[in-house]
C-alpha cells in the first residue's frame, strides 16, 4: 500500500473517531476542506458511502463502522512499528554484521571489543574472518576492516589502525643453519612460509628509498593465516613475513630473529570501510567512534 493510501485511511479514522472534521484537522494539522476532499475521494474510489454528514455532525455509516473496526488497529500497529524503527535512529542497537581477516580481528577489534560492549549493551557485532576480498554489498555486511591498500576507491573508508610495518622473521634455530638474507632477492635461496589472500600466492613486497621490488618466494608451506604462519616460524620451519606489532614481543625476547628491516618502511595500516554515509545505523558509528585511530 502507497504512502498516500495510508495517509488517507488515517484521515478517514480521524474523521469517524472524532465525529468532526474540524476536530480531525486540528488532529491531523490539515485544513477542513483538505479532510472533506479525501473523504470523498476515497468513497468514490471504494464506491460505497463511509460517513454521514449533516451541517451540525458527521457519524460513520455501517460500511464506515466496519472499515473503522479493521483499519484503525491496523493503523495502530503500522504507528508502533514505525515509532520502532525510528527508535533505532536515536540508540545504538540492533546486528551488525562484519567482515575481515583473522589479523584485522584480533588487533584491531578484539583490543577494543569490551569497552565497546559495556558502552553499547544493545548491539551484537557478527563477526564474519575471511582472508580473500569480499563484497561487502553482495554479501549484505554492514562493513568490513581491511588494509587499506585492498579496500575498493567507492567505499567510505575510516582509519582504525597506525602506520605498519612489516616484519620479516624466523626462529633463531633457523639462522643457526641458514646465513641471514641481505637483500630481499636472497630468499629465492631460502625456506620461505607463503602467504595466501584469497585465492592468490602472495609476492613478498619490499621499499628502500626509491627503489620496490616483489619476490615469489617458496618454501614447504603456504598459509592463510598469520598466526600460523608465526607459529610455523617459531617451529623453525622457514622465514615468514609477518606485522612488526604481531611479533614485537617475540622479538623482544628472541625468540624470533628480524631480517630485511630496511627494506620494510610503514605502509597504511587498517581501515573499516562501508559503501555511504547516508541513513548509517547509530550501531555503525559508535563502533566507528570506538575503533577510530586517534595518533
Amino acid at each position: 500500500m502507497s504512502t498516500d493510501n495510508l495517509d488517507v485511511l488515517a484521515a478517514f479514522v480521524a474523521v469517524a473517531e472524532e465525529r468532526s472534521f474540524t476536530k480531525a484537522g486540528v488532529r491531523l494539522g490539515v485544513s477542513t476542506s483538505a479532510l472533506s476532499h479525501a473523504m470523498r475521494a476515497l468513497e468514490e474510489r471504494l464506491g460505497v458511502r463511509l460517513l454521514a454528514r449533516t451541517t451540525r455532525s458527521v457519524a460513520p455509516t455501517e460500511a464506515g463502522e466496519q472499515l473503522l473496526a479493521q483499519v484503525g488497529p491496523a493503523l495502530g500497529d503500522i504507528r508502533t512499528a514505525l515509532h520502532g524503527i525510528g527508535r533505532l535512529r536515536e540508540r545504538p542497537a540492533g546486528r551488525l554484521r562484519l567482515v575481515m581477516p583473522r589479523l584485522a580481528a584480533s588487533m584491531v577489534l578484539l583490543p577494543r571489543l569490551a569497552r565497546f560492549t559495556r558502552e553499547c549493551p544493545d548491539v551484537v557485532l557478527d563477526v564474519t574472518t575471511e582472508s580473500r576480498p569480499v563484497d561487502i554489498v553482495a554479501g549484505r555486511f554492514d562493513a568490513g576492516i581491511e588494509l587499506g591498500e585492498f579496500i575498493q576507491r567507492d567505499m567510505v573508508a575510516i582509519r582504525v589502525s597506525p602506520d605498519q610495518r612489516a616484519a620479516i622473521v624466523a626462529s633463531p634455530a633457523y639462522f643457526k643453519t641458514h646465513a641471514k638474507p641481505r637483500k630481499p632477492q636472497d630468499l629465492l635461496k631460502h625456506h620461505c612460509i607463503g602467504c595466501r589472500h584469497g585465492d592468490a600466492l602472495y609476492r613478498w613486497e619490499f621499499d628502500k628509498g626509491r627503489k620496490s621490488l616483489t619476490v615469489g618466494v617458496g618454501g614447504p608451506v603456504v598459509l592463510d593465516d598469520v598466526d600460523l604462519m608465526v607459529r610455523a616460524a617459531l617451529d623453525g620451519v622457514g622465514i615468514a613475513f609477518t606485522f612488526e606489532e604481531q611479533v614485537a614481543p617475540l622479538l623482544a625476547k628472541r625468540r624470533l630473529v628480524r631480517v630485511l628491516e630496511d627494506w620494510c618502511p610503514p605502509f597504511p595500516g587498517y581501515f573499516i570501510y562501508y559503501p555511504s554515509r547516508r541513513q548509517q545505523p547509530p550501531g555503525l558509528s559508535a563502533l566507528i567512534e570506538a575503533l577510530r585511530h586517534r595518533p
